[in-house]
């Protein structure tokens, strides 16, 4: 059983495939991508996504951590660069994600907008993040806020991903952790629960439908080669 003493197991249940799904639906676990957007030493984001990734694998999910220490700003390196390609591929191999910024000045980390600017809306004809899901968090070092959950929700619509309803902000967050870097019991914690197990069934409910919710008019009379010349032109 995964590692997580917060929850109480009165109340947390296992995600009811059949009840949620009444068509055959892919065996492999859902395989989630995590994002954080700080690197400090004790940084907060990254402890509140590691809580998630915790809470993910016991619904079942398959979880990679990015680590962003290394990616280089957007153009001052091109896309091979090694933490560059890292990224796509966990991207590419995702089937949902969840992003998790501090609130810094008012918005986002530009560490966690770096990620987001690293991946591409297209890679030749392909869209990487085009009908996966995504769950936004953050962590507050004062009062309660929605600046980041927010602008990661632009964010994610204009990734055309998945966006689920619920978020979580969490305040004060230099008390919502203990020592060992482990989340408090509190109802914040609770909230990442719920987002958590939000996250795991829009996933499940959209991943193997993904080709056919995604099938569009305009697209279907547009040849590959044609989509990807659009979409790599270098001026508009």
């Amino acid at each position: 059983m995964a590692d997580t003493p917060n929850i109480d197991d009165r109340h947390f249940q296992d995600i009811d495939r059949d009840r949620l799904l009444g068509f055959k639906t892919s065996a492999h676990a859902p395989r989630i991508l995590l994002l954080y957007g700080s690197l400090r030493e004790r940084s907060f984001s990254r402890l509140m996504t590691e809580e998630a990734a915790r809470v993910l694998a016991r619904f079942g999910a398959e979880t990679r951590i990015f680590d962003p220490s290394g990616l280089p700003l957007l153009d001052d390196a091109d896309a091979s660069h090694p933490k560059v390609q890292a990224l796509r591929d966990l991207v590419m191999w995702s089937e949902g994600m969840v992003w998790c910024s501090p609130e810094r000045h008012g918005a986002m980390t530009g560490i966690m907008k770096s990620q987001i600017d690293w991946i591409p809306l297209s890679l030749g004809g392909v869209r990487p993040t085009q009908g996966k899901t995504l769950a936004v968090m953050q962590v507050c070092g004062g009062s309660q806020s929605f600046n980041t959950v927010n602008q990661l929700r632009i964010l994610g619509r204009w990734m055309r991903l998945l966006t689920i309803p619920n978020q979580s902000s969490t305040p004060k967050a230099f008390l919502e952790f203990d020592e060992d870097g482990r989340m408090k019991p509190s109802p914040f914690y609770d909230r990442m629960v719920d987002v958590m197990e939000e996250l795991m069934k829009f996933t499940l409910l959209t991943r193997d439908n993904t080709d056919y919710l995604l099938d569009r008019y305009s697209e279907r009379k547009e040849s590959a080669a044609e989509l990807s010349k659009r979409v790599n032109q270098k001026a508009i």
